[in-house]
Parts: C-alpha cells; sequence; structure tokens
C-alpha cells in the first residue's frame, strides 16, 4: 500500500530530520526556512523540495507557505520552533519574543489540518512559559488547548536517542499528533535493550591531529606524524579532516583522560594567559567517554572549551599528569559527526558549506535515524488500521 505522505518542513534548516524519509518513501514537498545558505544547503540535498525561503512571521511568507501546502496536497508536518528564549537558566522569561515562534506553527497546523504532525524541540520546552490570549501559559499546555480537538497526542512526548541504538546522549520532547478522523494515536517505536558506545560507533576510524591555530609549523612540531595522519583520515572521507584548535587548549587535553575535564588537571588546567585559573561549567574542555555514547552535540560541537565535545582519545603514555600523553586532542571531525548524529556517510553535502556552518546544522539538528524510526511506525499504523491515504 502506498503511503502517500507528503510533508511540510518548518523551520527545516539544512534537512537533518528529513535525511532518510525519502529512503521509506515519504517525500518531503514543501520546507520553510530564513536562512539564506541553509536554503542553498537544503536544496542541493532535497532538489525535488520547494524552498521557501523567509521569515514565517511575516504576513505573506506564511501565505506562500500555506497555497503552495495546500497546492501540493500536504497532509504532514514536521517543525521544530526554536525556542531560545527557554535557554536562560532559572530565569525563563514569558515575554521573550522567540518563544512565540511556536504560535506561528500553530497557525498553519490550524490552516492546513494536516492528517500528522511531528512537533519536535527540546525537554526543556515543557517548561517554557509564553504569552497567550492575556495569559503566561507552557507552551505544552498552549498546544493541546489549541489542537487537542482536532487531533490526538502521543501518550509519552519524551524521548531519548540512545536508547534507539544512536550513539548520542540526546534527549528530545516531541509531539506526535494524529487527526481524531483516523483513530488512532501515533506513539513511539519500542526501544532497543542495545547501547551503541563510542568505542563501538568509532571503531576503526584513523586518529588524527588537531592543526594549531598557531600555524603548520607549530603543528609538525608538536605533531610529527601529522600529515601522515591527515592523508590516512582524508582515504577515509574528505570529511575526516582535522579541526583547528588554539596550541594551549591542545596542551590540556592532550593531559585529559577520556571522560575527564581539563578542570580536573593538577597541572594542565584551563588558564588564562597570565597563568589564572579559568572558571567554567563541570562539562567544558571534556572528553567523551569510549564506553558510553556521544553526550548531546551542540552547535559549538569544533570548540574545545564547550560542553562535552572532544575526542575520548587514545593512551600514547601511560603516567602522572606530568607524564601521560593521549592522542586525539581535538574535537570530533565531520565525519565522526556523521556517526554520532546518525546521518548517512555519504551524505551528499555540497563542496562549498563551511565547517563551521556544517558543524552548527549537525549540532542543532535531531538525529534523523529516530525521525526514520517515528515514521516508520507511522506506517505500520496505517497498514494495521488499514488506512489508505488520498493522493
Amino acid at each position: 500500500m502506498k503511503n502517500n505522505i507528503k510533508i511540510l518542513s518548518l523551520f527545516s534548516s539544512g534537512g537533518i530530520a528529513e535525511a532518510y524519509l525519502n529512503s521509506i518513501g515519504i517525500k518531503i514537498k514543501v520546507a520553510n526556512e530564513i536562512n539564506t545558505n541553509r536554503c542553498s544547503f537544503y536544496s542541493h540535498l532535497y532538489p525535488e523540495t520547494e524552498i521557501i525561503e523567509g521569515d514565517i512571521t511575516q504576513k505573506t511568507v506564511m501565505k506562500q507557505i500555506v497555497d503552495i501546502s495546500l497546492k501540493k496536497k500536504i497532509n504532514c508536518i514536521i517543525a521544530t520552533p526554536p525556542c531560545q528564549g527557554m535557554s536562560i537558566a532559572g530565569n525563563m522569561n514569558p515575554l521573550d519574543k522567540r518563544n512565540q515562534l511556536i504560535t506561528y506553527t500553530i497557525d498553519i497546523i490550524k490552516k492546513l489540518k494536516p492528517k500528522f504532525v511531528m512537533l519536535e524541540n527540546v525537554p526543556m520546552q515543557l517548561t517554557t512559559k509564553i504569552t497567550y490570549k492575556n495569559r503566561v501559559v507552557l507552551i505544552p499546555d498552549y498546544i493541546r488547548e489549541e489542537l487537542c480537538d482536532l487531533y490526538n497526542f502521543n501518550d509519552n512526548a519524551l524521548v531519548k536517542t540512545m536508547d534507539y541504538g544512536i550513539p548520542q546522549m540526546r534527549k528530545r520532547n516531541i509531539f506526535l499528533l494524529v487527526r481524531k478522523d483516523l483513530d488512532f494515536i501515533w506513539n513511539f517505536p519500542k526501544t532497543t535493550s542495545q547501547i551503541t558506545t563510542l568505542r563501538k560507533a568509532l571503531k576503526n576510524i584513523p586518529s588524527i591531529d588537531p592543526l594549531l591555530r598557531e600555524g603548520m609549523q607549530e603543528t609538525i612540531q608538536m605533531f610529527p606524524d601529522f600529515n601522515k595522519k591527515k592523508e590516512i583520515g582524508l582515504k577515509l572521507s574528505k570529511w575526516h579532516f582535522p579541526p583547528t584548535h588554539a596550541k594551549r587548549h591542545v596542551k590540556w587535553m592532550m593531559k585529559t583522560p577520556p571522560g575527564s575535564t581539563a578542570f580536573d588537571n593538577q597541572y594542565y588546567y584551563p588558564q588564562k594567559k597570565q597563568g589564572d585559573r579559568i572558571r567554567g561549567h563541570y562539562n567544558h574542555y571534556r572528553r567523551h567517554s569510549w564506553d558510553k555514547p556521544s553526550r548531546s552535540l551542540t552547535q559549538n560541537n569544533g570548540v574545545i572549551s564547550s560542553l562535552a565535545c572532544v575526542h575520548p582519545g587514545y593512551c600514547l603514555v601511560d603516567g602522572d599528569e606530568k607524564k601521560r600523553i593521549y592522542s586525539d586532542a581535538r574535537c570530533f571531525s565531520i565525519y565522526e559527526l556523521l556517526i554520532v548524529s546518525s546521518l548517512p556517510l555519504d551524505w551528499n553535502m555540497p563542496d562549498w558549506i563551511k565547517e563551521n556552518e556544517i558543524r552548527k546544522i549537525i549540532g542543532e539538528g535531531i538525529p534523523p535515524l529516530l525521525v526514520k524510526y517515528i515514521f516508520e511506525e507511522l506506517l505500520r499504523n496505517l497498514q494495521l488500521n488499514k488506512v489508505n491515504l488520498a493522493s
């Protein structure tokens, strides 16, 4: 039975979520993104999708999205409305206008009345507030109040990607909606009992050294085999190339064991140029653990000082802190990010994309293998309930 699911993707970024949908017969017909470079990136990956570049809060853009979606008979919407205002730790601001972006998604849903909706965001969305009808309400309460008459909601909205064999500890809040006339509930698929650790996920991936920001001469002095290892890495993939880091950051991480933070070091700890100890979150300057999945990726996954983004590394010289040396004192390569994010290793990224931009796109995206599993569960429900979607 042909599934005939036709998707509108809102806040589509670089199309991470959609990476596997074509492979299971689901078509992304329309997408909307405000950033020009990301629209170009999206069009490169999905040339058959009509991408609408523009701000969804503008009436002309909103009308264009709705009109084209009606023309293409969209029956499913996936969306990740940004809620940057919820990141104000311990001081949620209900007046932050960015939190209101969810309302534009809901407006489009109410205009199109698609059969299925997937609303995805960070778990903190569950406790984020917005202003609605002169009231301050939680976003989940707002969504349910607006859509509960038309849609059935999934039983549990929280999901961990690591529970589906994906080597990343990413927790997401996902509402799965089915229009009530279809008379079934779309829940998450069953989890797997096996956890994919980085030791398994990155098995046989060649070690590479970082390129020092201070220049090639400094790099070769610190890493005599830099070019040889780089060449081996590029034979695996053009995306397995050395990230660039400051020499002092690299020195700290060379003394930091897997799963540890450089803040724990007694001698080689993060410090300012004048020697003062740097203060920071306990997950800054942290290496990943080999025997766990990766921690959640962030947009700054190429910055050693960011949250838990340094390769686990291999012990090259054992001993106390002054003697020990660990390899791969660097962030993940782009190729390793593909693995950790469950993206296809042959993902057709354009050559013109800048490293920092692709890192941001991957870091903010939901691992697409989870999206594939979620939509495969929807397809099973359609078959089980003998739902034949009209063309």
